[in-house]
């Protein structure tokens, strides 16, 4: 058991790697929030379709199942609109670390969900965190925009990924991540429809961003989506939220290599990120110790 949660935890952390990408895709595809994800999704179908082939895994849902997915993934939709637009209306660095704080809100959305009371110490911790976006705000005011847009694309990555570790407990990952895209594409098609984006929908992108595309499409969310899942299987949303919240670590390094003085920030930011990601590794040493002790 120790074997396949070490190797399961180390997949999900290369996942993790793979989705620090995705900040730095969104930040060159020239495309506005919302039809970069419709082509995301729309790829992602194909590309998931074809590990469903090859893998034969059964595409057929009961109708409960259908409106349980149609949920969920019209929230994955909402959550990454959220999060590229935060990076266009501030900077990488900024939405990847306000992002982090995913795990608080999964403190806060497990119990409820579960109908428990929330921990203490998870409480005191989401105060922490509270105390790190307000150093952010304060010294980070003129991208107040962005901050609110990507701790708004949090509170969204919590809830989907928390009720997605309650499908993944009877459903085949490879099932609820194609269903959730198809999901996610709808919701996204009949809103540009009905704005004044629908006609862009039959304009391709030009071919550098349908490059980019291809990468964040497949590698960073067909296949990613579908390893993420299967990984719930064996760990907690607790430690998937903990390990997805290195992903402002990897991306904050590439951006900065990338980027240069371009991303630099003010070290009260810095300070602010360190107190969010601090708490994290602090839940995280909490949580396992408790584990523990009722083994």
């Amino acid at each position: 058991m120790k074997g396949k949660f070490a190797t399961n935890l180390l997949l999900l952390h290369v996942i993790v790697l793979v989705w620090g990408l995705t900040g730095i895709l969104g930040h060159e595809i020239t495309l506005e929030p919302f039809l970069l994800v419709w082509w995301r999704v729309f790829i992602a179908i194909f590309a998931i379709g074809v590990i469903a082939f090859f893998s034969k895994t059964s595409l057929r849902i009961s109708k409960y199942d259908a409106l349980r997915f149609a949920g969920v993934g019209l929230l994955t939709a909402a959550h990454w609109v959220c999060f590229f637009a935060s990076i266009k209306y501030s900077k990488i660095s900024v939405a990847l670390v306000v992002l982090s704080t995913s795990a608080f809100f999964v403190s806060v959305i497990h119990p409820v969900l579960k109908r428990e009371a929330p921990r203490r110490y998870e409480m005191l911790l989401g105060l922490i965190v509270v105390g790190g976006l307000f150093l952010i705000f304060k010294f980070e005011s003129e991208y107040a925009i962005g901050i609110a847009l990507s701790l708004l694309a949090a509170f969204l990555a919590a809830l989907f990924s928390t009720l997605n570790s309650r499908l993944v407990a009877t459903r085949e990952p490879t099932q609820i991540a194609w269903w959730e895209m198809l999901f996610a594409w709808l919701g996204l098609t009949v809103f540009l429809g009905l704005t004044d984006n629908n006609t862009n929908m039959l304009v391709l992108p030009s071919a550098r961003d349908m490059w980019l595309l291809l990468v964040l499409g497949v590698l960073c969310t067909g296949v990613a989506f579908v390893v993420s899942i299967r990984v719930m299987r064996v760990l907690s949303p607790f430690t998937c939220a903990l390990a997805i919240n290195m992903e402002p670590v990897y991306t904050i390094i590439i951006a900065l290599l990338l980027y240069g003085r371009e991303e630099w920030m003010s070290p009260q930011f810095y300070l602010g990120g360190l107190v969010i990601v601090s708490t994290l590794f602090v839940d995280t040493w909490l949580k396992s110790r408790d584990h523990a002790k009722r083994a």
